[in-house]
């Protein structure tokens, strides 16, 4: 999806009230976030965020404002956190963040801060515009370019007591932090699905294509049981963190494993042209390729290991 479209869909998208995490409906909640990761990758990346966002903000209690597409800037590097530091009634931010996505499309974003020490905050991007310069030269691939991920550096940024978000460290402590990291793989299965639906348009019929057709079937399946299965566990006890930490990192392991047989049977299958070729279809394995670069792999199951045996 072009820049130009982007921006008009996302918004009309957003028009959408999605079910919050643990409120009875989760399950459908995955479900649309796997239809929009079907039709466009980029698409989901923004609307994940956005409605990520909406559902941090419901647990603390407030509102989306009205209008507004949200990002979540979370990304942290060790020893290069964004600062914090009050002056008068306000806080003043300063500091550089990397991957910040939607970079000037986004009208606020949740943004993660790590000293003096760990908030959320709520910043007004068009607001603060003057405080806030971003990057994305450092971008190399044509992956999620539409969705302009920048390095963002925030100058004196002035933000209330009203915009900090949650207590010191409530961020990551909550279950809920959990059942949102469910999204992206919703959004990352979506995007591999939409692989299969190029490959059932195509007329070959040989035995080794139609193997891996049928794999490829039957990972989707798979996938979309995944994400059905912990979006009913989340229902049925949305407040038990441990839970919620082990099941996000089981349903995030398998998605990820899930999609990427997808990504390596299609090139099996297919051959380089669409890869090469196919605008389309190139793009979309790029970008769920490096969409899926957000599972942490081996340190997710190292994680994933400790909470099972509890040390």
């Amino acid at each position: 999806m072009l820049r130009e479209e982007l921006l008009p869909s996302i918004r009309s998208l957003l028009e959408e009230d999605l079910p919050l995490p643990g409120h009875g409906d989760t399950s459908m909640r995955h479900r649309r976030l796997f239809e929009i990761g079907r039709e466009d990758l980029s698409l989901a990346r923004l609307a994940e965020a956005h409605w990520d966002a909406v559902a941090i903000l419901a647990e603390n209690g407030t509102k989306a404002e009205p209008d507004c597409i949200y990002g979540v800037w979370a990304s942290e590097r060790i020893g290069q956190e964004l600062t914090m530091e009050p002056q008068g009634e306000s806080f003043r931010i300063n500091g550089r963040k990397m991957f910040c996505s939607g970079a000037g499309l986004v009208d606020r974003a949740l943004v993660t801060v790590g000293a003096l020490e760990q908030r959320l905050v709520d910043i007004d991007l068009r607001r603060n515009a003057r405080s806030i310069q971003f990057d994305d030269s450092n971008w190399k691939t044509n992956a999620f370019r539409e969705t302009k991920t920048a390095t963002a550096t925030f100058n004196d940024t002035v933000v209330s007591s009203a915009e900090l978000i949650g207590d010191s460290g409530w961020y990551l402590q909550r279950p809920g932090f959990w059942h949102g990291a469910c999204g992206p793989a919703a959004c990352w299965a979506g995007g591999a699905t939409g692989l299969l639906d190029y490959a059932k348009r195509q007329s070959r019929t040989d035995a080794h294509t139609l193997a891996h057709l049928g794999a490829m079937h039957a990972a989707t399946w798979a996938l979309s049981s995944y994400l059905d299965s912990a979006g009913r566990e989340i229902d049925a006890s949305p407040e038990d963190r441990k839970q919620a930490v082990i099941r996000a990192l089981t349903v995030r392991h398998l998605v990820e494993q899930t999609c990427t047989e997808i990504i390596r049977r299609l090139a099996r299958a297919y051959g380089p042209h669409p890869l090469a070729l196919d605008e389309d279809v190139s793009r979309r394995y790029q970008e769920l390729d490096l969409y899926l670069r957000q599972s942490h792999a081996e340190r997710d199951l190292e994680s994933l290991g400790r909470h099972v045996l509890d040390i």
